[in-house]
């Protein structure tokens, strides 16, 4: 187990986009209960489908509501499912994700879902970069406008450059910049950072840097261990350490589990994380 007195300082949720899945995605948020959590997030949950039914939003609220978990994030259309790395800059997916945005932030706003991320989308052949990142702001301010009618943030995540060459927000400061354009469009303020400790790792950043430079800046945390994306304990994080200077820079917002459990077994991966520890505060 990780040191007790590091992790007390911090609440958590687990993500059931990738712990879980094992199972099928109505039967998570009750193994999540079971385990002993009270929050959970998700990437975007129906795939390609950017405006699914009714009926189908009803069954998902009614999984968490009936587990007595909270939905605490939630992603726009992602198209993770086809291997996509979000949809925000993309020209051939701007009327699907712009069609998705009142769909999610309602969704979120059903659930009291205050954390929406917007993944950026991949760079497009043939497509001019600069145009992309156009777009990509006017998506985004289209986005964080939606997420403040509901008391929520938006969150501009960067990825690791290994597993996503094409994604062109591979550093924190690239991520930030975002973030600061888009708040310098709205005059909102609540576009913020998704700092995700294994992306930033296997990018090769400075992970104490990154906490004291940015901490004021970050509206989530996500962590896995690196290499191998497990759980803590698995690689070489010193998540002691980490969790110990997010608390030094003032950091008092959740972290979320975004890992692959070890074994492939969910609950087994829980072991670090004191049972007392897991419902949210």
């Amino acid at each position: 187990m990780i040191d007790v007195t590091a992790a007390a300082q911090h609440s958590f949720t687990v993500n059931l986009s990738i712990l879980f899945g094992e199972l099928p995605l109505l039967e998570r948020p009750a193994a999540a209960a079971a385990a002993g959590f009270t929050a959970a997030e998700l990437w975007w949950p129906f795939g390609e489908e950017h405006a699914p039914s009714e009926a189908e939003q009803d069954a998902l609220r009614k999984a968490f509501t009936d587990a007595g978990v909270q939905l605490t994030g939630l992603n726009f259309l992602d198209d993770l499912s086809k291997g996509a790395r979000g949809t925000v800059s993309v020209p051939a997916e701007r009327e699907r994700f712009r069609a998705n945005v009142p769909v999610a932030a309602g969704l979120a706003s059903s659930l009291g879902t205050r954390a929406l991320n917007a993944l950026y989308g991949n760079r497009v052949e043939g497509a001019d970069p600069a145009g992309q990142d156009a777009l990509a702001l006017e998506n985004l301010a289209l986005a964080a406008r939606a997420a403040h009618e509901i008391g929520a943030v938006l969150l501009i995540e960067a990825l690791n450059a290994p597993e996503s060459p094409d994604y062109p927000l591979v550093s924190a400061a690239a991520a930030v910049e975002v973030v600061d354009k888009v708040n310098a469009a709205t005059g909102l303020g609540n576009a913020k950072f998704l700092c995700d400790l294994y992306h930033l790792a296997k990018n090769g950043e400075d992970l104490a840097a990154v906490i004291d430079t940015y901490a004021d800046r970050f509206g989530h945390v996500q962590i896995a261990d690196n290499p191998g994306r497990n759980e803590p304990g698995t690689g070489g994080l010193d998540f002691e350490d980490l969790f110990a200077r997010l608390t030094a820079a003032g950091y008092t917002g959740r972290i979320g589990l975004e890992y692959r459990p070890s074994t492939g077994v969910s609950a087994d991966s829980f072991e670090w994380l004191p049972r007392e520890l897991r419902p949210s505060r």
